[in-house]
């Protein structure tokens, strides 16, 4: 993933604009590209040390310093390479200069110290060959790294990739996030809002004309894992390009002196990102419940429960026994205000049976939800309790019909043509 320095941009009446590529810019992009990725292929088997000199040399104009240096960081990004997995490099190197250290201690006068024999020693005590301890000796260095196998890309879907990895880096700077999207299909839907969960967001969304407006904060916007949480935000934006079309602003603090700037990008082309996997806390509960086996079946949600005008809540399970379906939804990764929304949510008319799970250090009550509503609370310490997760779903489990809602259809909208 490029970082912020890479990006290619200028600042104009407080908005940072990326410069886009015209057809030029692209063919030296494409050659660029071309050379990185060759250098990487003819390298296979050589030390990084070796490849980083090869990639020095490649030629480039001055106006393309900032590009050259983004698709290299792309390529090796995906280049497979060998490092101390084991992480027994600095243990070796004890273990081979306190032997040398003894040995030449030990050494008559005027005799030669033989670090051949030395590395023999050490190399036979761990069932190495001399030539394999030398190799690991600085394997912990990235310079001494090797590379084993060349990126699958070729250099035109690198270039093709380009500006998404533009907007990535930008999006590391981010205060808050909103985008207004149109999905396409329910599948799109799915897969994007999978994808904000996978990657643990803490977004609020709301239907529109024609599709979704989704809030995301941003990770300048936390007092903590900023770094985690803006990789998190950067690595969810292929699910938005992945619906039929969205047109997004960020809030920004841009630059040494995190100046407040405005950023915005529209895109889309409607090939759906396979659906990500459940968040861990929703399979694990999943896997407890089914381990329970105490008659309910629990499978995971494609319904979007949707309250027009108020807001809208993407469960992660459903629960099902006969006719009877309860949702499930795991809040232990959001933040306290967001299940505040929930309740408010529940308060002004969301009549599904949802259970909120959601970990005691936000500090809700369960019974912040009364008796009486359609949905519950369920507050948990370290790990849910299944059984204690289907004693909520009795009490609020009823029929309900298939997915609840199905994503808006339709071309790009007046609200998705613009910045929000």
């Amino acid at each position: 993933m490029l970082t912020a320095d890479l990006v290619r941009a200028r600042v104009s009446g407080g908005e940072l604009r990326v410069t886009a590529m015209d057809a030029k810019a692209r063919a030296r992009a494409t050659a660029l590209a071309e050379a990185v990725i060759g250098a990487v292929r003819s390298h296979v088997g050589a030390t990084q040390a070796a490849l980083e000199v090869a990639l020095r040399a490649i030629p480039s104009e001055s106006r393309d310093v900032k590009l050259k240096a983004g698709i290299v960081k792309l390529v090796l990004d995906r280049t497979a390479v060998d490092g101390d997995e084991g992480g027994g490099a600095a243990e070796l190197r004890e273990a081979l200069f306190s032997r040398a250290t003894a040995a030449r201690r030990g050494l008559a006068v005027g005799a030669r110290f033989d670090r051949d024999a030395v590395v023999e020693a050490v190399a036979a005590e761990r069932g190495l060959d001399p030539v394999e301890l030398e190799r690991r000796l600085y394997a912990d260095l990235r310079a001494a790294q090797i590379v084993r196998e060349a990126p699958a890309i070729t250099a035109a879907e690198l270039v093709e990739r380009y500006p998404t990895a533009e907007a990535q880096a930008v999006l590391l700077r981010a205060t808050r996030v909103t985008v207004d999207v149109v999905p396409g299909s329910a599948g799109a839907a799915r897969a994007l809002f999978r994808a904000l969960k996978w990657n643990r967001l803490l977004f609020t969304m709301t239907r529109t004309e024609s599709g979704y407006r989704v809030v995301l904060d941003g990770p300048l916007s936390l007092f903590d894992s900023v770094t985690k949480y803006g990789l998190q935000l950067a690595l969810a934006l292929p699910a938005f390009e992945g619906c039929a079309s969205y047109s997004l602003e960020a809030e920004l603090r841009w630059g040494k002196d995190r100046a407040p700037l405005r950023f915005r990008a529209e895109g889309g082309h409607g090939r759906a990102a396979p659906l990500a996997d459940l968040v861990d806390e929703a399979r694990d509960l999943a896997a407890a419940i089914e381990r329970a086996d105490l008659g309910w079946a629990v499978r995971p949600a494609d319904e979007i429960l949707d309250l027009p005008g108020v807001g809208v809540c993407v469960p992660d399970l459903v629960l099902e026994r006969g006719q009877a379906r309860a949702f499930v939804e795991v809040m232990g990764f959001w933040s306290r205000d967001a299940v505040w929304r929930r309740v408010e949510l529940v308060e002004q008319g969301l009549a599904a049976p949802v259970v909120f799970c959601v970990s005691s250090r936000l500090r809700v009550s369960e019974a912040a939800l009364g008796d009486e509503a359609p949905a519950a609370l369920y507050v948990y310490k370290g790990a849910m309790n299944a059984r204690a997760v289907l004693a909520k779903a009795e009490l609020i489990a009823r029929p309900w019909p298939g997915p609840s809602s199905k994503a808006p259809k339709g071309g790009r909208s007046r609200s998705a043509r613009r910045a929000p």
